[in-house]
């Protein structure tokens, strides 16, 4: 039995088929408008976060002092691309739990056993992603820190 993939929609050609066998094609651009809306999207769902969760706002102190410290200590290029990149995993991991716990209180807005436990595990994740950050401060800012004390 063929899947929806195997047929895409009438008029559009799915990336890498052949069409007509000219070769691979490439879907096209979406119009401006569209792509502009989506950032408006992402902007709003960032202030939902800065308004609501006080735990996304710790998030974002901590990563404006890193890096801060970062440029006053002056960290190299690699060094502030490590900085840069936990500070973002920490604060993607807090919106996926946050929008995990959003979907679980629509579909369950009561207490289950199973809502518990994924709302538990997203929790953890952002606990690994903040434990995990501080770890990296230590490693990537420690000897900076030591060196200014000698």
């Amino acid at each position: 039995m063929a899947s929806p993939a195997d047929h895409p929609p009438q008029g559009h050609t799915a990336i890498g088929s052949r069409a007509g066998g000219d070769g691979p094609t490439i879907a096209p651009a979406p119009p401006l408008r569209r792509v502009i809306r989506s950032f408006g999207y992402a902007a709003e769902g960032l202030a939902v976060m800065l308004r609501t969760q006080p735990n996304f706002l710790v998030h974002t102190a901590a990563a404006v002092v890193a890096l801060a410290l970062g440029a006053v200590l002056r960290l190299s290029p690699v060094e502030f691309a490590i900085v840069v990149l936990t500070v973002a995993l920490v604060l993607v991991v807090e919106c996926l739990n946050t929008a995990l716990e959003s979907v679980c209180d629509l579909v369950s807005p009561g207490m289950h056993p199973l809502v518990k436990r994924a709302k538990d595990i997203s929790a953890a994740a952002v606990l690994i992603g903040a434990i995990g950050s501080v770890l990296i401060a230590i490693l990537v800012f420690g000897p900076h820190l030591v060196g200014m004390l000698k």
